[in-house]
Parts: C-alpha cells; sequence; structure tokens
C-alpha cells in the first residue's frame, strides 16, 4: 500500500523534488498532495523578468504539462496550509484537514520590506511572484501622460532585474544600493565599477552607500518620492523593494519546529526536522548554519530528500553558488572563490572600461589552480571555466582573460567530477554516462534525463559539447540540430521552409518544431523568411521574431540610444547629398563618424527620432544602409581607372553595381564585399567575404576573407572574369552560402568546412543541379528589394512602436547626458555626469 506524501509549497524545489520521486519511485510506494500558495502550478522564478520580454506567465511554468495529470500526484492550487500538526501529522487548509506520512517544507521565502515610513503605500511593490510583476507592469501602464520615475531599493541580482523591468516599460529608474558597490555578494569592487559604469551608461541612475529613509506620498495618496538617510530626497512614481528574502517559516515556528538564529527550519544533512519523517528544503532550510537563497542548492536538497523516501543515506554535499545571468543586458557571472579568500590566493585581472568589460580568475599561490573568478561585460567563458573549479587551468591564466585568448581547454578533458550544471548538480560524468550508459544521442535526451540545461541554461553549450564529444568517441554521427526546438540544422530548415511555402514562425514550428522556440531558432527562422523575400521584417509575427537592433532598424549604443546609417553605395556621395546628412546631424544633434565601410555613422539618435531621421533621408534619396542586420553591410571600393592612374577598371561603377544588387539580402551572418582596381588592393578586397580585383583581361574573384577576431584572406576563386560571369558567379555565390552555412556562420568557416574546390564544382560547373535555383532566387531578391526605412514610415502600425515612454509618445528620455568633445557630442561618463549642470558640458577642444 502506498503512502501520502504532502509537499507544502509550489515553488521550483518542490517541483523537483515531485518530479524526481516520480522519475526514481518506480515501485509507486508513495502518493503526493502538493500544495501551491499561489493560484498556478509551479512556474521559474529565475526568468521571471522575461514576463517583460513578451513571456506570458504560461511561459514560465515548469517542466511537463503532464506532471499534475500523474494519478499519483494531487494538486492544490491556491491551497494555503494554515496549520502544521506533527504529532497527529496533519496539515489544515480552507478545504480541510488533509494527513500524511512524511511531509517536506518547501514554503520558499517572502520578500524582505525594510520597515522605513511609507513602504505600504500605493506604488511600492516588490519583485518575488508573478503576481508582483503583473500589478508592477498594471501600475506603470496605468500612468500615462508623463514621463515615469522610479527607484529600486536594492542593488543585487533582484534589483537589477526590477531595474530592468522598469527601464523596459519606459521608467526612468534609479538604484539605491546600501553597500559601497552593487551585487556586492557576488563581485568585488573593480567587478562593481564596471556594472556600474555599464548599467549608468544606459540610462539608469546608481546610488551607492546609500540607505532608504521613508516614502513621500503626492497629493492622491500614492508614492511621489523617496527620502534617503542623508536627506536627499528622490522623485519616484514607482518603488520596487528588492532588499533580500526571508524564510517563510512561520508554519513551522508554530508547530514547534527548531528555528535557526537568522529563520529558517534548522535540518540536518539529510535534510530531516527534529521530527520524524518531516523535512525542509529550498530557501525555508536552514542547513549547515545557514539558509540558501539560490535554485542550485534548493535542487541538491530535493533530491537527497527524495532517495531518503526510498531508502536511501544521501547527504547534502555542500552548495555552488556560482551565478551567472544577463541584468539590463550586461553578462555578469561570479563562481567559486570570486573574492579570493583562500590562503595565498592570486587575483589575475583583465579590464577593459571602454568595452566595458571586467575580469578575473582566483588561482593557487602557484597560479594553476582555479579557484574562482568573476566576469561582467563577457561572460562567454564562464561555461568553460566553473567547471574547472578545483582543476589546472592547463595554461596561463591570462589565455582565458585576453579578448585574443582562446584558450579554453577541449571539453572532453574536463574530470568526470566536474559540475557542468550547478542548479541541478549535473557533473561532466553523468553527461558523459547519459549518452555511453543511457543511450541518450542529442542534447534534448540528455537534458530529460540528467536535467542539465533546464534551469537557468547558462550552462548548455558545454553540454552540448560534451554531448557531441562522446557521440563522436562512439562512432555515432553528431546532431546538428539547430536547437532542441528543431531537429533540423539551419541548412535543412532552410529547404523546408522555401519547399513547404510556409511563412510565419507559428506555422513552421508547429509543422516541423516543438514548443514556442527560443533565441537560438526565433532569429534564424527570422533571417531565412527575410532571405526568402518574404516581407518586412517588422511585419506581424516575424516582428516579435527580431534581435534588438533589427527591431528598430538602427544600432543599440552603450547609452541607450540609436546610430543610423544610410546606404552610400561604393562611398561615393553627391555634395547634395553629404549636406543632407550633414544637415539631419546637425538639426537632432547627431556625432558623425566615417565608417571603415566608406559610410557616415549618425550616433545619439533616440528611440523617437528614428522615424523622422528616416524621413529626411529618404526625402534626400538615402535609404537604410542595413548596418543593423546580417545581411550585406557595404561593397567598399578605390576610385579604380575613373581618376587613379594605376587603375586598369571601374571599380567604382563595379562596387555601386554589386551594393545595389544585393543590398537588403539577409544571410547567416553580415556580408561585406570590396573592390579594388588594381593589384595594389587599396580597397583591401581581399580582407572580405567577396573581393573583386581588376586586371587588364577582366577581374580576379576572392571569397572567404573577413577581418575581425580571427582575421583572414580571401582565396582566389576565378580569375578574369567578365562583368557578367563575375555578377554571375557572385550570386551563385552569395546563395549557396544562404542556403547551407550554419546560424552565424561566417563565409570563412563556411568555404573551410565544405572545402574550396567543392564549393566551385557546385557554382563553376553546377555539380549539384542547382545553379538555375539559385540564379533565380538571387533574380527574386533584386526584384522584390524595398527600402525598409521607407516601408516604416507608410506604415502607421509599424511607427507606432518608435516611442521612448509608452505613456508619453512625445517624451524624450531625460536621463541622457552628453560632453562636447572636438566639436561634437558624446556620451557623458559617469564620473563628468556629476559636473554637468546643462544638456552639454565642453571637456576639451
Amino acid at each position: 500500500m502506498s503512502q501520502k506524501l504532502t509537499v507544502v509549497g509550489g515553488g521550483m524545489v518542490a517541483h523537483r523534488l515531485i518530479e524526481a520521486l516520480l522519475d526514481r519511485d518506480t515501485e509507486q510506494a508513495w502518493q503526493i498532495d502538493l500544495f501551491c500558495e499561489e493560484p498556478v502550478a509551479p512556474y521559474d522564478r529565475v526568468a521571471l523578468t522575461s514576463y517583460f520580454s513578451g513571456n506570458s506567465p504560461e511561459d514560465l511554468l515548469l517542466g511537463d504539462a503532464d506532471l499534475a495529470a500523474d494519478p499519483r500526484v494531487t494538486v492544490h492550487l491556491g491551497g494555503t496550509v494554515t496549520a502544521l500538526d506533527t504529532e497527529a501529522r496533519t496539515v489544515s487548509t480552507a478545504a480541510g484537514v488533509h494527513g500524511f506520512d512524511a511531509l517536506v517544507l518547501a514554503t520558499g521565502s517572502s520578500a524582505f520590506v525594510p520597515p522605513v515610513a511609507g513602504s505600504d503605500l500605493p506604488g511600492a511593490f516588490v519583485y518575488r511572484t508573478v503576481q508582483d510583476v503583473q500589478d508592477l507592469e498594471a501600475w506603470v501602464l496605468a500612468r500615462q501622460g508623463r514621463p515615469l520615475t522610479g527607484v529600486v531599493v536594492g542593488g543585487g541580482l533582484l534589483g537589477l532585474e526590477a531595474a530592468g523591468a522598469l527601464h523596459g516599460l519606459g521608467v526612468r529608474a534609479t538604484v539605491v544600493e546600501f553597500a559601497d558597490r552593487l551585487m556586492p555578494l557576488q563581485v568585488d569592487e573593480g567587478g562593481g565599477a564596471a556594472l556600474r559604469r555599464i548599467i549608468e551608461g544606459l540610462g539608469v541612475e546608481v546610488r551607492t552607500s546609500a540607505a532608504s529613509a521613508a516614502l513621500h506620498a503626492g497629493a492622491g495618496g500614492e508614492v511621489a518620492a523617496m527620502e534617503l538617510a542623508d536627506g536627499t530626497k528622490i522623485e519616484a512614481d514607482v518603488v520596487v523593494f528588492a532588499t533580500g528574502v526571508r524564510p517563510r517559516d512561520e508554519l513551522a515556528r508554530e508547530a514547534g519546529l527548531v528555528i535557526g538564529e537568522r529563520g529558517g527550519v534548522v535540518v540536518d544533512d539529510g535534510c530531516a526536522t527534529v521530527v520524524p519523517e518531516v523535512y525542509a528544503v529550498g530557501e525555508v532550510a536552514c542547513i549547515q548554519g545557514r539558509t540558501w537563497g539560490l535554485v542550485g542548492p534548493g535542487n541538491t536538497m530535493a533530491e537527497v530528500v527524495v532517495d531518503r523516501l526510498l531508502g536511501g543515506e544521501a547527504t547534502f554535499p555542500g552548495a555552488d553558488t556560482s551565478t551567472k545571468l544577463k541584468l539590463l543586458g550586461v553578462d555578469v557571472a561570479s563562481f567559486g572563490d570570486a573574492f579570493a579568500e583562500t590562503p595565498g590566493a592570486l587575483e589575475v585581472v583583465y579590464a577593459d572600461p571602454v568595452a566595458g568589460v571586467y575580469k578575473k580568475l582566483v588561482v593557487s599561490d602557484d597560479a594553476k589552480t582555479l579557484l574562482g573568478g568573476i566576469l561582467v561585460g563577457d561572460a562567454s567563458s564562464y561555461a568553460s571555466l566553473r567547471p574547472m573549479l578545483g582543476a589546472e587551468l592547463g595554461s596561463d591564466p591570462n589565455a582565458w582573460l585576453l579578448p585574443e585568448g582562446s584558450g579554453a581547454p577541449v571539453t572532453g578533458q574536463l574530470p568526470d567530477a566536474a559540475t557542468v550544471c550547478s542548479c541541478n548538480n549535473v557533473t561532466a560524468g553523468t553527461i558523459r554516462c547519459a549518452v555511453t550508459d543511457e543511450g541518450c544521442t542529442d542534447l534534448g535526451a540528455v537534458k530529460a534525463c540528467t536535467k542539465a540545461g533546464t534551469s537557468c541554461g547558462s550552462c548548455l553549450p558545454l553540454v552540448k559539447n560534451l554531448v557531441n564529444t562522446e557521440l563522436e568517441k562512439s562512432g555515432v554521427e553528431v546532431s546538428n540540430a539547430l536547437c532542441e526546438h528543431f531537429a533540423f540544422s539551419r541548412a535543412q530548415l532552410f529547404d523546408i521552409v522555401s519547399v513547404t511555402g510556409l511563412r510565419n514562425f507559428s506555422e513552421i514550428i508547429a509543422s516541423h518544431g516543438t514548443g514556442r522556440g527560443c533565441d537560438i531558432c526565433r532569429p534564424v527562422v527570422a533571417s531565412i523568411l527575410a532571405s526568402l523575400g518574404t516581407g518586412h521584417v517588422l511585419d506581424k509575427d516575424q516582428a516579435r521574431l527580431q534581435d534588438t537592433n533589427d527591431h528598430v532598424m538602427a544600432n543599440l549604443q552603450k547609452d541607450g540610444t540609436y546610430s543610423v546609417v544610410p546606404r552610400v553605395p561604393a562611398g561615393e556621395i553627391t555634395p547634395e547629398g553629404l549636406i543632407a546628412i550633414g544637415q539631419v546631424a546637425h538639426d537632432f544633434g547627431l556625432y558623425t563618424k566615417i565608417t571603415g565601410g566608406q559610410r557616415i555613422d549618425l550616433f545619439g539618435a533616440r528611440l523617437e527620432q528614428l522615424p523622422a531621421i528616416w524621413k529626411r533621408l529618404v526625402d534626400a534619396g538615402f535609404e537604410s544602409g542595413h548596418a543593423y542586420g546580417k545581411s550585406l553591410r557595404t561593397v567598399k571600393s578605390c576610385v579604380g581607372s575613373t581618376w587613379c592612374r594605376y587603375g586598369v577598371q571601374d571599380s567604382v561603377g563595379m562596387a555601386v553595381e554589386l551594393e545595389l544588387r544585393y543590398r537588403g539580402l539577409r544571410a547567416p551572418h553580415k556580408l561585406k564585399l570590396g573592390v579594388s582596381g588594381c593589384a595594389r588592393e587599396c580597397a583591401e578586397a581581399r580582407g572580405k567575404d567577396v573581393g573583386v580585383i581588376a586586371t587588364d583581361n577582366g577581374w580576379n574573384l576572392y571569397v572567404g576573407g573577413n577581418g575581425g577576431f580571427t582575421p583572414r584572406h580571401a582565396v582566389l576563386f576565378a580569375e578574369d572574369l567578365d562583368t557578367e560571369t563575375l555578377v554571375r558567379t557572385i550570386d551563385r555565390f552569395l546563395m549557396y552560402y544562404v542556403r547551407t552555412a550554419d546560424r552565424l556562420q561566417r563565409t570563412a568557416p563556411w568555404v573551410e568546412a565544405h572545402g574550396i574546390e567543392a564549393i566551385r564544382e557546385v557554382i563553376l560547373e553546377d555539380s549539384l543541379g542547382i545553379c538555375a535555383d539559385l540564379d533565380a532566387a538571387m533574380a527574386a531578391h533584386v526584384g522584390s528589394y524595398c527600402d525598409e526605412w521607407a516601408a516604416t514610415l507608410a506604415d502607421p502600425d509599424k511607427l507606432a512602436q518608435f516611442v521612448s515612454f509608452v505613456n508619453d509618445p512625445e517624451a524624450s528620455d531625460p536621463d541622457l547626458a552628453y560632453v562636447e568633445e572636438r566639436g561634437q557630442r558624446r556620451p557623458a561618463t559617469a564620473s563628468e555626469r556629476t559636473l554637468i549642470a546643462g544638456p552639454t558640458l565642453e571637456v576639451r577642444a
């Protein structure tokens, strides 16, 4: 006969416990009662901020939707437990009394609000539940007619997430932090300074070493200002408290269970309380003398309790407090002994204030063993570094920090004991065993088997590499699936969309994928649809698929403004065109810069200014330069035979022809072309994806070059081509690349992967019999081209999104500040902001 397990609390850790028990209780020894205080099933609280970027509450729900339908589980939504009787072994709710054989307290924690006067005023919120964020959003959106200001009390993880939410809603936010830096529990002074610099550059004010004293109401009784301990007042239409959490241990207190000195239900290493068969897990548990506010340790506790319920003797091994997240678009990661508290520890630091990057590794006294680290602004190496904790780096620590260093170890070298997924305590060995012993053959199967990557997801790149390495060792063909939602490569998905005629993401994923999609597959599908000429990038379903820059058809800058780049084919521009661009820059106060691609970039445009700037440029004969898209950027040229005494062909005319032909062509990555009028190569054509160099007999064609992080010279593809053959060959090369390249793959690695000889056979000899299709595809692109700026200006629905404040579309962002430098405006630094009395401050001639 089965026993009754009662789980009190419907959070992430409770969900993990039930999921693990259902999976491992093969004898079906337990029936489960789950009591959720909230009226919704368990959801991903870590991803709560994604609600403000379009995720619905349903999108946040955890795990398998059929979990609650399991006959072994009874879910009581809104079933608040009001009393616990450990002697009678019952819990009480409004619906009645429920017995249990074993009980797990997973009540989590509640948001702490400091005891300041006025904290209960309308307009003051906490940031903890789905209902909290829905209430916050409704409050902001209901107050229209003027720009709003807000204060977030607390500069930790939740505080910066709340600031990001306000910023996204168009509220000018100020973060007030009691400590001397942001995220004091995760980053050191250098990391905090870098984080502050970046966040202030986005328009969010930061005040550290500051304490809130009181909230003051306005005439309507709603919050209107916050007063700090030093007497300073900050105007605030909304205040969010994100000052930490406190364990929800009141039920346990009233039941007579032992409570820790700073709260939390005291448990032993088996997560058991002093009462037999009564356990506590997650944020409510005080284990090893402290509580843990992260999901990773909570999931570990859940696994321990499941093992105990099934007769095992598992114990809590300690917690991995590693953290990686994106706050206000800024990557931040902290892991291991981040503050170098280990005796003899050394700190290796790389800082680039201009790029907004701070990296620190903590290593042993012989500089060989990794002990911890902090990454701000660029956390790309986190997935490789964190599993190496306690192991030798195998190279100079600087190789992990410097921009040009790609010294990450081969993932197959990770020891089995290395923790790859800290949220779910999954080691490299467990992942390897899932492949070799459990028969998992793709990332999705490994995730289902091990739970690796199912929480925050930061470990997924490393998990995928480990899986692929083990499959290759076993002689199994490695899946090239785009992501867990599509079992196809980008090239295969391109063919599917092309052949089926499906023209929106919802139809594509319903017919050929699973789930709702992700940040990997959505932009890929958007690019494929754009490559096939299916309409404007902001048309209905496609609009929500676009990356940030494509969504506004401009490039986002560090201060939250945008840069605008009109197309200047081949860099050729009339005096009238120069005057028009100069007048636009003058009238809108834009910083101007000649780019390396022979164009003019206009910096500092506010979101609401973009349509007006576009209209002025379009009226002057310009169009979008697509500097924001994975598409053709520029065709650079020298003056060629038109003016130069060494030129042997008209390089400018050829470059103009190519740029007007390929403008707007969406591709897996950006495309840059160059045309030089002679072998002196002034246009640097061999550093481009496609390079053309004039000869006495025609044109030489080079492909697969690029600058950037890993510069490559283009390789000679064909010699002495006439103009017609040259254009046809480039047409086919580009279309073959668009069809077959992987996601975000430049032409250089694509050429290397396919082989230059194989590509020549396809393009020049039609070895696959597809050249007619490639020609037709390019002809369709050329014939259907439409300037995205002009099309947006003609569509009121598209124009409606270009506002800085949803509650005051005409208002500009008052938090932008500039200084004069060399006769132009640039964004003020954090230190310069304190000196500015007016809109600008002149700092040097």
